[in-house]
C-alpha cells in the first residue's frame, strides 16, 4: 500500500476496525473511507455493490462482523451465521468484482476444530468438529476464509485471512450478557468492588486453557500482513501464550483492584477446553506481539472507566 493508497475499514467502529484505523493513521496513510452502519449496510447486497462501484477501495480490511460471547451465540445462531456470511460475501464480491488490488478478511480462532491438536496450525482447519458453543459463527468465518481462497485460485485474486486469537483491548463490547470473557471479568469485577460485593461468580470450572492478544498488536500485524504477504492458507494471531480461565479471573481482580471471593458456577458451559494457536507463521514473517497480558488488561479497563468501550 502507497501512503495515499484508497483503504476501505469494514466495521471501523469496532474493537478490531478502530485499532486497524490508529495504525493506519499511525504510519501515515491518509485516504482511508468508513462508512457507518446507518450509512451502508452490509448484509444488504444492492448497497455494497453500490457504494464499491462508487468509492473504488484498492484495498479492503474486512473487520466487520456480529459477535458475541457463549450466550449470543448459543441463544441467537441463526442471526450469527445469516448476518455474518452476508456482509463476509456481499463485500468479499464487491472487492472482487470493482478490481480490488487486495483484501484482507479477518477471522477469527474458533474457526478451528474443538479438539485440534494444540498448539493449532493453519493446516488444522476442517479436521475436525467445531465447538458446539461458537458453531454458526465459525461456520460464517470458515465461508468468508474459504470464498477468500477460491477467487484467488480462480480468478487470480490476492486475497488472504487472518485469523486471531482471543482479542481485548480499546472500543471492546461490556454488554453484561453479550460480551467476551476479558470485558465481561473486568465490568463484573469493577461492579463488584464498587458496590462492596463480597462475592463474584464466575461461569464454568475456571479448567480452560485461552490465548488472549491485545487488539492493537493486532492492528500492527493486519497493516503488516496486507504490505507483506500473500497466499491462500490464513495465518494466526496470537501470541503463543497461554493462562486458564481461573487464573485469568485473579489477574483481572488484581488489576480492577476486587478483593472479595471468587466462586464458580459450574452449572455454566466451559466452552473448548484448550484454545492455543501455533504463530510461528507470523514470526517467520518477521511480526511477534508487544503487549503483555496484564499491561493489556490495564489498558482496557483504563478505557472502561473512560467510558469508551460499547454497551456500558
Amino acid at each position: 500500500m502507497n501512503k495515499d493508497s484508497k483503504i476501505y475499514v469494514a466495521g471501523h467502529r469496532g474493537m478490531v476496525g478502530s485499532a486497524i484505523m490508529r495504525e493506519l493513521r499511525k504510519q501515515g496513510y491518509t485516504n482511508i473511507i468508513t462508512r457507518s452502519h446507518a450509512e451502508l449496510d452490509l448484509t444488504r447486497q444492492e448497497a455494497v455493490e453500490s457504494f464499491f462501484a462508487a468509492e473504488k477501495p484498492e484495498y479492503v480490511f474486512l473487520a466487520a462482523a456480529k459477535v458475541g460471547g457463549i450466550v449470543a451465540n448459543q441463544s441467537a445462531p441463526a442471526d450469527f451465521i445469516y448476518d455474518n456470511m452476508m456482509l463476509e460475501m456481499n463485500v468479499i464480491n464487491a472487492a472482487w468484482k470493482n478490481g480490488c488490488k487486495k483484501l484482507e478478511f479477518l477471522g477469527s480462532s474458533c474457526i478451528y476444530p474443538r479438539m485440534a491438536p494444540q498448539p493449532m496450525t493453519e493446516g488444522c482447519l476442517l479436521s475436525g468438529a467445531l465447538e458446539k458453543t461458537n458453531e454458526a459463527y465459525a461456520l460464517a468465518k470458515i465461508s468468508g476464509l474459504k470464498y477468500c481462497e477460491f477467487l484467488n485460485r480462480q480468478y487470480g485474486t490476492d486475497f488472504i485471512s487472518v485469523m486471531p486469537t482471543n482479542l481485548y483491548g480499546p472500543n471492546d463490547n461490556y454488554h453484561p450478557e453479550h460480551s467476551h470473557v476479558m470485558p465481561a471479568l473486568i465490568r463484573r469485577f469493577h461492579e463488584a468492588k464498587v458496590s462492596g460485593a463480597p462475592s463474584v461468580t464466575c461461569w464454568g470450572d475456571g479448567s480452560p486453557l485461552r490465548e488472549f492478544l491485545y487488539v492493537d498488536d493486532l492492528a500492527e500485524l493486519c497493516v503488516f500482513l496486507m504490505n507483506n504477504y500473500s497466499g491462500n492458507e490464513t495465518v494466526n494471531a496470537g501470541t503463543g501464550k497461554e493462562i486458564s480461565i481461573k487464573d485469568l479471573t485473579a489477574l483481572v481482580a488484581k488489576v480492577v483492584g476486587y478483593e472479595g471471593r471468587i466462586e464458580w458456577d459450574t452449572t455454566r458451559p466451559n466452552g473448548t477446553p484448550r484454545k492455543l494457536l501455533d504463530v510461528s507463521k507470523a514470526a517467520a514473517l518477521g511480526w511477534t506481539y508487544h503487549t503483555e497480558l496484564e499491561d493489556g488488561i490495564r489498558l482496557a479497563y483504563q478505557d472502561y472507566l473512560n467510558g469508551k468501550g460499547s454497551a456500558l
